[in-house]
C-alpha cells in the first residue's frame, strides 16, 4: 500500500494540511494556480534531460505502479547503466527517480532534473528523500544530485546538454537529512491517518517555496475584502497584521502607519468613493505625448531549452506585436500588426517590420515600459543595420500606466492595482468590446505565449485559425490602451 511519494513528502513538509487536504478533500483544490505552460516546459526538459548521462531506458509510466516497480528491477538486474523514470518503493513509500545511474552491485547514484535555474527549497528535501528509500532498500547511494538548467548558456547551432545543464552535488546534504526524512515520515503518516482536518494557521507557507491550492479554502472565514487583498504592501507585513489580528479593512484602518496608497484602497472600498483624480498631474501626462502617436504592445514566450541561435534559457522571445496610431491630432485611429509564423527564430523579422511601421521621433506609448524597451535592446544585437533606429523608439517611448502606478487616477474597481488587466474594467465596467473573456481561444498573455508554441504542430488550418485568435488578442490589447488614453483625455477636459 503506497501511501507517500516525493511530491506528498514536499508538500507535507511545506505544510501538513495541504497533504490532509490533497488526500481527503482534493476537490477543493484550486486548479487555476496551476501554470500549464510551466508544467510543460519542465516536462521538456526532463525529457532532454535523460540524454545527459548517455545512453537510457526509460520505464513507461502506468497507473499500475507494480508493473513501474517491476520494470524498474528488471532493468537494474539487466544492468542498464541509466534508468530514467525508475520507480522503487519501501514500506508504502514511494519515488521516481529521474536518472538512477546504476554503477552495479546495488552500487547507484541519484539525479534529479529541475527546470529552475538554481537549486532552491524544496529541492534538497525532494533528494533527502529518495536518498532515504533507495538506501532502506539496500543500495549503495555513492551520489545525489540535482540537474538545472544554466541560464548563461547561450545557444549556437546543435544543443550542447553538458552546457545547458549544471549538475550540482547534494550528496552530503542528503546524507545530512537522514534522520529528518526519517523523523517527518512518520509525522506526516500520522497527519494521513488522522480522520479531523489538521488546524493549521495561515503563514508564509501557504506560498512558499509554492503557492497552495487550496488558499480559497483556508481562509473562507475571512472577511471580504481583507488584509490579503491590499495591493502595495509585502507578504511579510500582510501576514503581520494579520497574527495581530487585524484583518478586516475597517481593523486596519486604525494603523496609521499605512502608506497612502494603502489607505486610499481601504477608505475606497469601505466607504464607496467616488473616482479619485488628480486632474493637474493627468493634464501633465497628457501634456508629455506628442503626435504621430503610437500604442504598442509585444507578446512573447520562453523556454527553459533554447528554440533558436543566440538566445538563452528563459530569455523572452517577442514573436508578435500590435500597433494602434493617430498621425496627427484629430486624426483616424488605424492599426498594423505583426505575427511570425513558427519554425524559425521571429527577431530579426520583427524589428524589420517594426522600423517599417514606427517612424523616427515618433511617440511609442506603451503599458507598463520596463518591458517593450528592454525586449528590443535584446533583439538589437541580431540587427546591427537598425540599431538607430530600434534606440530612437526606446528613447521615445512613454509609459501609459504612469498617471495609474502612481494613483493621480483610482477607483475602488482598481483593487489596489495598476495593472491593465484592472484599470481597463475599472474605466469601462461592462463594455463587452474591453472584455478579455469575450476573445475566442487567446484571453491573457500565458495563453498567446502557450499557442504560439503548440502552432509549430498545428494543420494547416488549424494555424491559420489560431492566427486570427492571437491577432485579435494582442490587437486588443493595444485598442485597450487608446481607449484609456481617451479616458484620461476626457477627465481632463480635452
Amino acid at each position: 500500500m503506497l501511501h507517500l511519494s516525493k511530491s506528498k513528502y514536499c508538500s507535507g513538509l511545506q505544510c501538513p494540511k495541504m497533504l490532509w487536504l490533497g488526500k481527503n478533500m482534493p476537490e477543493a483544490f484550486d486548479e487555476s494556480i496551476l501554470n500549464k505552460g510551466v508544467l510543460d516546459a519542465g516536462s521538456d526538459i526532463g525529457d532532454l534531460a535523460m540524454g545527459l548521462l548517455g545512453e537510457y531506458t526509460e520505464v513507461p509510466y502506468s497507473e499500475d505502479l507494480t508493473k513501474m516497480l517491476e520494470e524498474t528491477q528488471r532493468l537494474i538486474d539487466e544492468g542498464v547503466e541509466n534508468i530514467c523514470e525508475a520507480s522503487l518503493a519501501y514500506n508504502g513509500l514511494f519515488c521516481s527517480v529521474d536518472i538512477l545511474k546504476n554503477l552495479g552491485d546495488k552500487k547507484v547514484e541519484i539525479y534529479e532534473v529541475k527546470s529552475s535555474t538554481h537549486v532552491h527549497d524544496p529541492y534538497p528535501d525532494d533528494v533527502a528523500y529518495q536518498h532515504y528509500v533507495l538506501k532502506n532498500l539496500g543500495f549503495d547511494v555513492k551520489g545525489v544530485y540535482i540537474v538545472h538548467i544554466n541560464n548563461k548558456y547561450v545557444r549556437h547551432g546543435e544543443l550542447e546538454l553538458d552546457k545547458l545543464f549544471e549538475i550540482e552535488d547534494m550528496t552530503e546534504e542528503a546524507r545530512a537529512r537522514y534522520d529528518k526524512v526519517e523523523e517527518t515520515i512518520k509525522k506526516l503518516e500520522a497527519i494521513m491517518a488522522d480522520s479531523e482536518e489538521p488546524n493549521q494557521e495561515i503563514g508564509e507557507h501557504c506560498f512558499k517555496p509554492y503557492e497552495c491550492g487550496y488558499w480559497k479554502h483556508c481562509t473562507a472565514k475571512l472577511p471580504t475584502p481583507n488584509v490579503f487583498d491590499l495591493g502595495g504592501i509585502k507578504l511579510s507585513t500582510k501576514l503581520k497584521y494579520y497574527n495581530d489580528g487585524m484583518v478586516s479593512y475597517k481593523e486596519l484602518l486604525q494603523d496609521e502607519k499605512l502608506n497612502n496608497k494603502v489607505q486610499q484602497q481601504i477608505k475606497h472600498e469601505i466607504n464607496d468613493l467616488p473616482d479619485e483624480i488628480d486632474k493637474a498631474a493627468v493634464e501633465e501626462f497628457l501634456d508629455s505625448l506628442w503626435y504621430p502617436l503610437y500604442f504598442l504592445d509585444f507578446e512573447s514566450f520562453t523556454c527553459g531549452v533554447p528554440k533558436y541561435d543566440n538566445s538563452s534559457p528563459y530569455q523572452q522571445i517577442c514573436f508578435q506585436y500590435s500597433l494602434h496610431y493617430i498621425e496627427e491630432k484629430g486624426g483616424a485611429l488605424k492599426h498594423k500588426e505583426f505575427l511570425a509564423y513558427p519554425g524559425k527564430d521571429p527577431r530579426r523579422e520583427l524589428c524589420e517590420r517594426l522600423c517599417e511601421d514606427i517612424p523616427l521621433n515618433a511617440c511609442t506609448m506603451v503599458y507598463n515600459k520596463s518591458f517593450e524597451p528592454s525586449r528590443i535592446k535584446e533583439m538589437m544585437p541580431l540587427v546591427p543595420e537598425l540599431q538607430e533606429h530600434l534606440t530612437n523608439i526606446c528613447d521615445n517611448m512613454v509609459d501609459l500606466m504612469v498617471p495609474f502606478s502612481g494613483r493621480k487616477y483610482y477607483n475602488r474597481a482598481m483593487q489596489g492595482s495598476y495593472s491593465i488587466k484592472y484599470v481597463l474594467p475599472a474605466l469601462f465596467p461592462g463594455d463587452p468590446a474591453l472584455d478579455y473573456h469575450n476573445l475566442e481561444g487567446v484571453h491573457n498573455g500565458g495563453e498567446a505565449s502557450a499557442t504560439f508554441l503548440r502552432m509549430e504542430t498545428m494543420s494547416p488550418e488549424e494555424l491559420e485559425e489560431y492566427r486570427g485568435y492571437l491577432l485579435k488578442y494582442c490587437g486588443l490589447d493595444t485598442y485597450a490602451m487608446v481607449k484609456v488614453w481617451e479616458k484620461l483625455k476626457e477627465v481632463a477636459g480635452r
